[in-house]
């Protein structure tokens, strides 16, 4: 079956055994929530169940379900492992290979964006990550990660011009466009739509939460807005904000675990495009809240490599709901994300 990309998660790639996908599943009366580990982050599904009239094994089906669309798309598009079908596609970036469905949706769909940011968002920073050492899974979790090298990387950028990947729809075949690409941030904010789609008709009242993106559909419980807390990027317990979001998707673009030392020196995970280098001057983390996780997560990484100078003007432009934390701890939020925000610590 085909993966339709607005739509729907290919059934045939869904392990229906939910144990199998499930490492714990609780409720409380009012809620279900199902959690696994996927993507290198902890993934949960909450479904509200106050006007729910789908049996309780139907509903733990369709949790699994959801949380089975991260494996799906981890297999796919993770660029941990030399032998998954973006790999294998990225080692001949000038050839036609033949992938699955969710990694020829992710490759349209990371096109869509960079046509739609005119390049500001742009996959082809893989060559940029292992320049900088991040071409393996680092100790973030230790808060010292420290990668050593001889010489100094440079910063010279080579680029072929615009990214022109080419589909083939029919054979499921896809062209990279003659360069290697990381699908990291986009197929996590896409397994977040289509795990959300997944349970949708079961479960319209639900929250698919992944490592700071999540999709809020419908009511949480006791029929009011889904709270959700946005993170301290200092590592703070108590939240940045909190905001009140229902048929909404909110992500993240932080450096709070994703940093190392290159040679001693500070760098991170979220490359400038246009300069191949750490972009986000002046910034820590920054929050979008949009219609969806895909999109969202698409500009909270654009916004952040704008850097602080630059950022608000930048949202109001594109009338994005943001908000962000600058390297002083101010938090700032552009007219967009005022209507979302329920409480904001002083």
């Amino acid at each position: 079956m085909s993966l339709r990309v607005d739509l729907e998660v290919p059934e045939s790639a869904l392990r229906t055994h939910v144990p199998a996908v499930a490492d714990s599943a609780a409720g409380t009366g009012d809620e279900l929530v199902v959690t696994t580990r996927a993507m290198a982050t902890e993934v949960t599904v909450r479904v509200a169940l106050g006007d729910v009239r789908a049996a309780p094994e139907e509903l733990r089906r369709a949790a699994g379900r959801a949380l089975e669309v991260f494996h799906v798309v981890e297999r796919a598009c993770t660029r941990f492992d030399p032998t998954s079908p973006l790999m294998r596609a990225n080692a001949a970036p000038g050839r036609w290979h033949r992938v699955p469905p969710a990694l020829f949706a992710a490759v349209e769909e990371a096109h869509r964006a960079y046509e739609q940011t005119s390049g500001r968002f742009d996959p082809r920073v893989l060559r940029d990550l292992r320049v900088l050492g991040y071409d393996r899974t680092l100790p973030f979790a230790s808060g010292d990660a420290q990668v050593v090298r001889p010489g100094q990387p440079s910063a010279r950028r080579q680029r072929s011009g615009s990214w022109r990947p080419r589909f083939h729809h029919a054979a499921g075949e896809l062209h990279l466009g003659g360069e290697p690409i990381d699908l990291g941030g986009i197929g996590k904010g896409l397994a977040v739509r289509w795990a959300s789609a997944a349970l949708a008709a079961v479960a319209p009242d639900h929250l698919v939460e992944a490592g700071g993106d999540c999709h809020c559909a419908g009511s949480g419980p006791g029929a009011g807005r889904w709270m959700v807390a946005v993170e301290d990027p200092f590592g703070s317990a108590t939240p940045v904000a909190v905001l009140a979001l229902a048929d909404r998707a909110a992500t993240t673009s932080s450096i709070r675990l994703r940093r190392w030392k290159l040679n001693g020196r500070p760098v991170h995970h979220l490359i400038d495009p246009r300069s191949g280098r750490p972009g986000g001057d002046g910034l820590v983390a920054v929050t979008v809240v949009g219609a969806d996780p895909a999109t969202a997560e698409v500009w909270s990484k654009v916004l952040f490599v704008s850097g602080r100078r630059r950022i608000a003007d930048e949202a109001r432009r594109r009338a994005v709901a943001a908000l962000w934390v600058d390297v002083d701890g101010v938090q700032w939020t552009s007219p967009g994300m005022e209507r979302y925000v329920t409480w904001r610590r002083p």
